[in-house]
């Protein structure tokens, strides 16, 4: 399955990624870019001291907007979760399934 992982402006700008980067390349799982699935299908990732906490449906409307992106490819929603929580985003990382040209590829 497909996820686009979008970090928000809160994120840490001076690197972090190295964890995540090395926990999708081992697999595998880090690829390109597709078309977004409905926002509806989406989890937000925040991690507060330590711990993961998974609110579901799209990041909350207003002026927040997407500061960068990481496409995988998992075997499940829970990796893609488990991925997102790797990653220095104090704004959250919004995990959003992707749709081929088909439509839903869950």
């Amino acid at each position: 399955m497909k996820f686009l992982l979008s970090l928000y402006p809160a994120a840490d700008r001076h690197g972090g990624h190295e964890e995540f980067l090395a926990a999708a390349g081992r697999e595998g799982e880090l690829v390109g870019a597709y078309e977004l699935a409905d926002p509806s299908l989406s989890a937000v990732v925040r991690v507060r001291d330590g711990v993961a906490a998974v609110t579901e449906g799209p990041y909350p409307p207003g002026l927040e907007h997407v500061r960068g992106q990481y496409v995988l490819d998992c075997e499940s929603r829970e990796r893609a979760l488990e991925l997102a929580a790797l990653l220095p985003a104090g704004g959250g990382v919004e995990v959003r399934p992707l749709m081929d040209p088909a439509g839903m590829e869950m």
